[in-house]
């Protein structure tokens, strides 16, 4: 029997997880995979005894599957992974086609085939020895885009989505925009940001804000909402944006790198998770992952 790894957050999808693991392990031995359930420790890499599993299955949240991507990459393993959604907004594998229901996706997986997918890679610039970051969704900076790393577990279990809308309330007390200069292998421009979203995935939130995304192209598609000089003027243009209306307060652009730089301290998130700090540079890692999809779902 092929080896495989259930990776998995005890505290994502309010212990559903652990209610199922049974069921799930029968699944994988249908089909002669020898699943093994393994808790994640988020203080160790989850694959230190387990570098030659043929497969890993992550059940969990966006930041969860950002945590084993980030250990994965680390440890440069090519090992396919696969996802059964156990999050909040479940943004990267809404967007691979994988169901809400666990048992479901645990099917899909089965008999799943395996896609070469688009990983974003960070470095900080000016310092070789900062850590190297990687995301399989996006990455984000201003305005409401750190309010998934202050809301607090217990508050995503008891509302839900609903969780991020309080959260993202209280930080309207620190809204303020970023003096940002923008540079790609094509041009460069200053630009003042109040939200800054660089996208590998299609949502953010399930919001579907980057419409021509694909997970397999090596391109970031990326958004820069301009400061202006109310909150109110700054939500109309982004209104219009998602309503397919162009507006100049909204900078779109599409590349496969790009640097950025601003004079000051910008909190930023990868998946959920804390993004590092500018100077730095943001990259595509041309299908850099395989990831089993649902076989009746065309990645694109």
């Amino acid at each position: 029997m092929k080896r495989a790894i259930l990776l998995y957050n005890p505290q994502a999808g309010k212990g559903e997880i652990e209610r199922n693991i049974h069921h799930i392990i029968r699944i994988f031995n249908d089909v002669e995979y020898d699943l093994t359930p393994i808790r994640l420790m988020f203080d160790r890499n989850p694959f230190d005894g387990w570098e030659d599993v043929d497969l890993a299955v992550v059940a969990g949240g966006d930041g969860t599957i950002n945590y084993v991507v980030n250990a994965l990459m680390t440890k440069e393993l090519s090992v396919a992974l696969a996802v059964i959604p156990a999050g909040t907004a479940n943004d990267f594998a809404g967007a691979i086609g994988m169901s809400c229901n666990m048992l479901k996706a645990a099917r899909q997986i089965a008999s799943g085939v395996v896609a070469k997918i688009d990983c974003g890679k960070i470095e900080h610039i000016g310092d070789s020895c900062s850590e190297i970051k990687y995301f399989i969704n996006i990455f984000s900076f201003g305005i409401f885009t750190t309010t998934s790393q202050h809301t607090p577990n217990v508050l995503k279990h008891r509302v839900g989505r609903m969780a991020y809308g309080i959260s993202a309330i209280k930080e309207l007390r620190r809204l303020h925009g970023i003096p940002l200069t923008i540079k790609t292998d094509a041009e460069e421009f200053y630009y003042p940001t109040l939200l800054g979203l660089v996208f590998n995935g299609e949502t953010a939130g399930r919001m579907p804000l980057a419409r021509r995304s694909s997970l397999r192209d090596g391109v970031f598609d990326c958004l820069f909402l301009r400061k202006r000089d109310t909150l109110l003027q700054s939500a109309t243009d982004m209104l219009f944006y998602m309503l397919g209306i162009r507006t100049r307060a909204v900078k779109c652009l599409r590349t496969s790198q790009l640097r950025l730089f601003a004079p000051i301290d910008v909190d930023t998130d990868v998946d959920g998770q804390s993004g590092g700090r500018f100077p730095m540079r943001v990259s595509c890692l041309h299908g850099a992952l395989n990831v089993v999809c649902p076989s009746d779902k065309d990645i694109v």
